[in-house]
């Protein structure tokens, strides 16, 4: 039985890690689109336009940004319901 508790912890502990990379991956990108919105705004310049032209890219990028916006919002409620 015991063995089968360190298997199960196991387990859990890899879950654990995994969903930890995946929330600061997210944060990292959330972090990189706002910087790129902040610099639209002040100078008018789009800097994953200028980067990847009008392209295909583009749009996987901003896909990729949001996503990892609406896994941030879901992380922030998730820890507001924790507590």
């Amino acid at each position: 039985m015991n063995k089968l508790v360190k298997i199960v912890n196991i387990k859990s502990d890899r879950k654990d890690e995994f969903m930890e990379g995946l929330q600061k991956t997210c944060l990292v990108f959330t972090i990189i689109g706002a910087i790129v919105w902040g610099i639209i705004g002040f100078f008018n310049f789009n800097l994953v336009e200028w980067l990847f032209g009008d392209s295909i890219i583009t749009k996987i990028v901003y896909i990729i940004v949001g996503i990892c916006g609406l896994i941030n919002l879901g992380i922030l409620f998730n820890h507001i319901q924790e507590k």
